[in-house]
């Protein structure tokens, strides 16, 4: 069974917790970056705020696994 990630700022990613989400607060892009290299692999889909993934850059977004989704600003 995969499972659901969010990595970004922890005011916009806290409530994912209650829908059984896995919360990776990240304040800075550094904290992002290392939250994405420390994912489960049992995570199949991350969402992202526009933040993080302005940190990530690209290449994790372009990738297929795991699916990548970026919340609205």
């Amino acid at each position: 069974m995969t499972h659901v990630a969010a990595i970004g700022e922890r005011r916009r990613v806290i409530g994912l917790a209650t829908a059984g989400v896995v919360v990776l607060p990240a304040e800075d892009p550094e904290a992002v970056r290392a939250a994405w290299r420390g994912l489960p692999a049992d995570v199949g889909l991350v969402i992202l705020t526009p933040a993080a993934a302005t940190a990530l850059g690209p290449g994790p977004l372009e990738a297929r696994e795991p699916l990548t989704a970026v919340m609205p600003p």
